[in-house]
């Protein structure tokens, strides 16, 4: 860094933009020492701080642009950085080494670091500037999207590559009928091949988008209020649009550079060499302003990094270089996954092409191999699942056939070739250039997130690192909490915590305290706080925590359509409901079946017909089964003795007793029961997990059984019971389940595990002495019982999140479509034919 104003003097490094390029600039030179001896300016033109772009749509599915920020709380006052945001650099003058703001605020610099960013490419067509018009680059643009969207109803976006269908997959969220319009023969042309493009065009038009792929658009359509009418095509065809996004590529923003002086290149960006230095020694360029040293203008956050850490090591007097970067990529487009790398093109000489192709799955794999061998890229469409582990093999030979990569299970594959199998310099996370061995030197993901920044880019490679890291030595729940689940539920209940992230700022490991958690502790905590009966689920950061049913309370299908499960306590169930589900079926069109827990289940739901669904159901007297839930499903009976002639007690009162006292229990997975009235055995209790079997004395109760891939028989836990003695022990049996059980742990697995002689002696002859505690908790729940659909139905603001399309909350879902069998109907499963693609 140079220093020219004599050795009293504190440099000042001025930073002109702040993305997310600007952002990790700013955090290297922390890294390195440097903001504790230099000055360091930012000037911002955006109105907020640093936010995560990659993520950008990730606000249209309830994301707020502070969920979005990459600036740790306090991160600028802790180093000294004095940031502007809203105020950007108009003006540079190298000879004095000034830059001046738009506010009017000159500042001197010794060092000027150039973050510019680029702008989006609007094509130079006849009304582009119409109202109605937009691009897809910042919040603000989502905002404005947002709000015009609201009185809209079609829309089309110019662009089918990244961040084109990023941009048409929020359209499509907003409730628009939308069509996105690519100039080259197939979408995404610079990552997929022509296979891997028919993949995509036929899944995305499956979801109710249309595709036009080679045209162009020639003009934006106006009214006369000025407002966008459609669009006319190159072919001479015209769309109806009523607001057009346009997202055909970006330009690097140097004009900056241009007005001072600087050298750029012929088709634009600051030019640099290998330490990202511009042809004036004091003035750096990196990410998408900067024409690298190879001559290239690389576009992806993980090129821009590497500059970005080059300049901070120039800058605190550190050998590195730039010299080009990995240009893989890995994403869900519209929910399809979506991957490209290495020589994704076969365009190096001699090269051959290995093509697995599923024209029913949707999914489309090519790798691209050397006549030795050697992996030099691929293309994945559809199962992205090997993405992790093939891109760092990229220039080297696997250790099996090609073709074992790609295969499924059954046909010659996969073969297992996990994470664990790479070497140690193979770079895992390519945002960050972070390597096998460097995260292995840590044991938890919120350690690898913080030492090495692996997973905090666009988090393709968590899933690998997650692999990559050892289980958790001490017995912990996960890399958030050292505490087993029966820990945290002890903690929970003794001190009374109510939320989530009081539970991880007080006792999580100490890199994960002020984080958002992870998959496995934020569901497992919901259902701890559940049990203890706090509160509604869906309130607050308690819906955040849900498992995917949950959210909705209702179980998604495979095409994305809801079933609903009304509760039938005991399987008994009077005419007049009988009528009420079969008319509320046929109303909504519904899939009905009969299931094996002696409940209807309607299938074909779409989210926003949820409620009135519910509101009819519970207005005959319906409650929610919770077949979404891990609680209490069913539990079944026999006639009993009132209508068959080998009964010994009324099992169908005590089903019906037993279902309505443990309804809605949240525990570590699903229950199920049922209640025999003989030793016959009709209603299968010894394959539950508590069944119920009378006896001429009483009752016998029998723990531990499950059906499914693997049966257990249930074992006697006690028998010839009273109604009290059976209920009392039934209670104590759920609440030391709940209580003690791992996390998604069956109980009889957990009765297996801890041994029945030990349940017994808790359950049956309270050798704990929590008898009496366990029966209190029981208590609580039965009081504290309410039905989550009525409670749902009684509060608007619950109800407002059952919707599709947040502007358009009563439009349904276009790519949930059913097709008609056996008189009633089923999904509507897009069947994806590849032609010209080999399949083998």
């Amino acid at each position: 860094m140079p220093n020219t104003r004599g050795a009293a003097h504190t440099p000042t490094i001025v930073l002109v933009g702040h993305g997310m390029v600007g952002q990790r600039f700013l955090e290297g030179l922390a890294e390195r020492g440097v903001t504790g001896r230099a000055r360091v300016v930012v000037l911002c033109e955006e109105p907020r701080p640093a936010y995560d772009r990659v993520q950008l749509t990730s606000y249209f599915s309830g994301r707020t642009p502070e969920d979005l920020s990459l600036v740790p709380d306090g991160f600028m006052a802790e180093h000294g950085i004095e940031l502007r945001t809203g105020d950007p650099a108009v003006a540079i003058d190298r000879e004095a080494r000034t830059v001046t703001a738009r506010s009017g605020l000159t500042v001197a610099y010794d060092t000027l670091v150039l973050a510019t960013g680029s702008y989006p490419f609007v094509p130079p067509v006849p009304g582009k500037d119409a109202a109605g018009c937009f691009v897809y680059r910042t919040i603000e643009d989502l905002l404005a999207i947002e709000e015009y969207a609201r009185t809209a109803r079609t829309g089309a976006v110019v662009g089918g590559g990244l961040l084109g269908l990023e941009a048409a997959g929020a359209l499509k969220g907003l409730g628009l009928d939308t069509h996105v319009v690519e100039f080259a023969p197939r979408l995404m042309p610079v990552q997929v091949d022509e296979g891997g493009g028919a993949a995509l065009l036929r899944t995305i038009e499956g979801m109710g988008l249309s595709v036009h792929t080679g045209v162009g658009t020639q003009e934006v359509l106006a009214g006369r209020d000025g407002a966008v009418t459609g669009m006319r095509l190159s072919d001479g065809s015209e769309l109806a649009a009523d607001m057009v996004v346009f997202s055909a590529g970006v330009r690097p923003r140097d004009q900056l550079a241009r007005e001072c002086g600087l050298a750029v290149g012929e088709r634009g960006g600051i030019t640099v060499d290998e330490r990202c230095r511009t042809s004036d020694p004091a003035v750096y360029a990196i990410g998408e302003c900067a024409l690298a040293a190879d001559g290239r203008v690389y576009g992806l956050v993980a090129p821009g990094y590497e500059m970005a850490l080059t300049a901070a090591d120039a800058i605190a007097g550190r050998e590195s270089s730039f010299t080009g970067a990995d240009m893989s990529t890995k994403l869900k487009l519209l929910g399809v996954d979506v991957a490209s790398f290495g020589d994704a093109h076969g365009t190096a000489e001699g090269c051959l092409d290995v093509v697995y192709a599923d024209s029913r799955a949707g999914v489309y794999k090519k790798l691209v191999v050397a006549a030795d061998g050697t992996l030099l890229g691929g293309v994945l469409v559809g199962d992205a699942e090997a993405y992790g582990t093939l891109r760092p093999m990229t220039g080297s030979v696997p250790p099996v056939a090609p073709e074992q990569l790609v295969l499924p299970a059954g046909v010659g594959g996969p073969v297992a070739l996990g994470p664990e199998s790479l070497p140690d310099e193979a770079v895992i996370c390519s945002c960050h250039n972070v390597t096998k061995g460097a995260i292995c030197e840590h044991t938890t993901l919120p350690e690898v997130k913080k030492c090495t920044k692996a997973g905090t880019g666009c988090g393709s490679c968590v899933k690998v690192i997650q692999q990559l890291l050892p289980k958790t030595g001490d017995g912990g729940l996960c890399g958030c909490f050292p505490q087993t689940r029966q820990d945290l539920y002890e903690i929970v209940q003794v001190l009374r915590i109510t939320s989530y992230a009081e539970l991880l700022d007080r006792y999580g490991r100490e890199e994960a305290r002020g984080g958002e958690g992870c998959e496995v502790c934020k569901p497992t905590v919901a259902s701890i706080l559940a049990s203890l009966s706090h509160g509604y689920v869906l309130d607050g950061e308690q819906a955040a925590l849900q498992d995917t049913n949950d959210h909705f309370l209702a179980n998604m299908q495979r095409n994305g359509s809801y079933s609903v499960v009304p509760r039938v306590p005991g399987g008994e169930i009077t005419p007049e409901k009988l009528i009420v589900i079969g008319e509320v079926a046929r109303e909504f069109g519904l899939y009905t079946k009969i299931t094996g827990g002696q409940r209807i289940d309607l299938f074909g739901a779409r989210v926003e017909q949820l409620p009135a669904i519910w509101a009819r159901l519970v207005d005959a007297g319906f409650e929610s089964g919770h077949a979404y839930g891990k609680a209490l499903r069913t539990v079944k009976s026999c006639v009993g003795q009132t209508w068959c002639r080998y009964g010994v007690q009324d099992s169908v009162r005590m089903a019906i007793d037993l279902e309505l006292r443990y309804r809605g229990l949240r525990a570590p997975h699903k229950l199920k029961s049922a209640v025999s009235g003989c030793q016959r055995e009709c209603a299968e209790a010894q394959s539950k997990d508590f069944g119920v079997i009378a006896t001429a004395n009483g009752w016998n109760l029998y723990v531990g059984g499950n059906g499914g891939a693997t049966p257990r028989h249930a074992d006697l836990l006690a028998k010839d019971l009273s109604d009290a003695e059976l209920v009392r022990l039934i209670d104590r049996f759920l609440m030391y389940y709940v209580r003690t059980a791992e996390r998604l742990e069956r109980t009889a697995p957990w009765v297996e595990r801890v041994g029945l002689d030990h349940v017994r002696d808790v359950v049956v002859e309270d050798s704990l002495g929590i008898g009496e505690e366990l029966d209190a908790l029981m208590a609580r729940h039965v009081a504290g019982y309410r039905d989550e659909w009525a409670e749902t139905l009684a509060d608007p603001e619950r109800l407002a999140r059952f919707v599709s399309f947040v502007n358009a909350p009563e439009a349904p879902d276009p790519s949930v479509r059913f097709v008609p069998e056996r008189d009633q109907i089923k999904p509507d499963l897009t069947v994806l034919t590849l032609e010209g693609v080999s399949a083998r």
